[in-house]
């Protein structure tokens, strides 16, 4: 599986390639779904072009892509959307248009109640393992674990010199990860290295502009889709 990450925490001023609107969005969802990537991630983005977790911003935003693409569609629920851990869940308890998936960062105050409460709610959970954190221990000590729907295993060395030896510590910490799938993906100047070893490893990945803005050769991507079939071709 090759996951397109649409957006981030990237805004508009990163450039044009960085879909922020519904109607970008389920643009950029149907180009890198073209190009070859079968699961959507996206950021959805309030009129100041923060990320949110609101449900008058989150629903608009799914029905837009959903409109274009028939792949799974996930969503974040980043600490950073909304901070305080019970508003984040109230959040999150309020969509009533409701994504496939949606990631949890397991090293974030709250995440297993976010996580219990998505599985309520029939939404499959991305376990977000970040390198450098505690997740990867909380994660293995956590009873959702083997409900979730994979193992998101973020990592966030940015350097192309020992990002992929970051991504071999990071794999070694989650072990057998109660069985489930691992995505495994890099991020900045780490992104092609991680993916590439992704690839020989046989784990799904992911790509797009939230984890880097350039080419392999150090272009800048025009689109979402241009960096799907990029990856595709590693």
């Amino acid at each position: 599986m090759v996951q397109v990450c649409l957006n981030g925490r990237r805004s508009a001023a990163d450039g044009a390639a960085v879909p922020t609107s519904p109607g970008e969005l389920a643009r950029a969802a149907a180009e890198a779904v073209a190009a070859g990537a079968t699961s959507v991630h996206v950021h959805p983005k309030n009129p100041c072009g923060e990320d949110s977790l609101s449900p008058r911003v989150l629903a608009p935003v799914l029905e837009a892509v959903r409109a274009r693409v028939r792949v799974p569609v996930g969503v974040t629920t980043g600490a950073w959307a909304e901070p305080d851990p019970a508003d984040r869940l109230a959040r999150v308890r309020g969509w009533a248009v409701r994504p496939d998936f949606a990631s949890v960062n397991w090293h974030e105050e709250g995440a297993e109640a976010i996580a219990a409460e998505l599985l309520e709610m029939g939404v499959g959970v991305e376990a977000g393992i970040w390198s450098g954190t505690d997740g990867a221990a909380r994660f293995g000590a956590s009873p959702l674990g083997p409900r979730v729907l994979r193992v998101l295993a973020e990592v966030t060395d940015p350097d192309p010199a020992t990002a992929e030896e970051s991504a071999w510590a990071l794999l070694a910490e989650l072990g057998r990860a109660f069985g489930r799938p691992v995505l495994l993906h890099g991020e900045e100047g780490g992104t092609w290295p991680v993916l590439r070893l992704a690839g020989r490893l046989g784990l799904d990945t992911r790509i797009g502009v939230e984890d880097t803005l350039l080419l392999p050769d150090g272009r800048r991507a025009a689109s979402n889709a241009e960096l799907v079939a990029q990856a595709l071709a590693q």
